[in-house]
């Protein structure tokens, strides 16, 4: 059985395997070994055709995984008939990569289910190009002993020291080192 330290480092090899532009052609890599995410940069030569700027990061949020895709767009293809379930499906391709590749580097499985829904903001930043961004959450399976992100610790230090300093406000006794006048 994995620890959480092992796979979140895993994941994160995964991740970073394909988010370096230029992952999916063989001759840049060290093994030879080309690796496609599903992003739309990896369509077309990498000097040749118009740049696509496109790319995807990962977040651990406690026991979730957030995937998260960023792309520039033209408007035209925004308008386009199923251009969130294009996106939605990059993000599915980026999982179905992830999956694979964690499979590869550790030689364990990667069990990621989807929380929640996809979210798609759209913002335009020209007449001609808009900017994309997309996120999605996933509970990786297999973690333990993971606190939730909102749930906080045991530790009531911090709170205890509070209380104590609430407990000097006004109405109490004065400190003897107060040498004002007045109450």
């Amino acid at each position: 059985m994995a620890t959480v330290l092992e796979i979140i480092q895993g994941i994160n090899q995964a991740a970073a395997n394909a988010a370096w532009d230029g992952a999916h052609e063989e001759s840049l890599q060290a093994d030879g070994k080309a690796r496609c995410a599903g992003l739309q940069r990896e369509d077309g030569h990498y000097i040749h055709d118009r740049r696509v700027m496109d790319g995807f990061n990962v977040k651990f949020h406690g026991p979730v995984l957030r995937l998260t895709y960023q792309a520039e767009t033209r408007i035209k293809e925004v308008k386009a008939n199923g251009f969130e379930d294009d996106i939605i499906g990059r993000l599915q391709e980026i999982v179905k990569f992830l999956k694979k590749e964690y499979k590869a580097i550790t030689g364990n499985t990667l069990t990621l289910t989807i929380e929640g829904e996809h979210h798609i903001l759209v913002q335009r930043m020209s007449n001609y190009r808009t900017d994309v961004q997309a996120h999605c959450d996933y509970l990786i399976g297999g973690l333990k002993d993971v606190v939730e992100v909102n749930e906080g610790s045991d530790d009531d230090r911090l709170d205890s020291a509070i209380k104590d300093w609430l407990a000097l406000g006004p109405g109490n006794k004065r400190p003897s080192n107060d040498t004002r006048k007045g109450k």
